[in-house]
């Protein structure tokens, strides 16, 4: 399945919330796209995997995942300002489970 040209995707080991090399070199695409346009900004959905009984467990490491993202992104001179942090836990939707999905939305 491909994502919208306007959507991020950053995979995640399960139980993990370390990025990557090629997650870092995603987001850093993403910091240059969003520094060159100011009136763009991102939110951060993030998912983990787990069942209902881990889902506190899950919602944590989703957080930890999206403020690791945010962070990255802070790091490549992108105002926290302009990024929304949403923990969704275990309701991944149609996708992969551990998962940070970056979507762009105008100001």
């Amino acid at each position: 399945m491909s994502l919208p040209a306007d959507e991020t995707r950053i995979l995640f080991s399960p139980d993990s919330a370390d990025l990557t090399d090629s997650a870092k070199a995603a987001l850093d695409k993403l910091a240059s796209s969003l520094n060159e346009n100011d009136g763009l900004r991102i939110q951060l959905q993030a998912f983990a995997g787990g069942t209902d009984e881990s889902a506190p467990e899950a919602r944590r490491l989703s957080l930890k995942r999206a403020l690791n993202v945010r962070a990255h992104l802070v790091d490549r001179d992108v105002r926290n300002t302009r990024m929304d942090v949403r923990a969704l836990g275990i309701k991944s939707g149609n996708g992969p489970a551990d998962r940070v999905d970056a979507v762009i939305v105008q100001r």
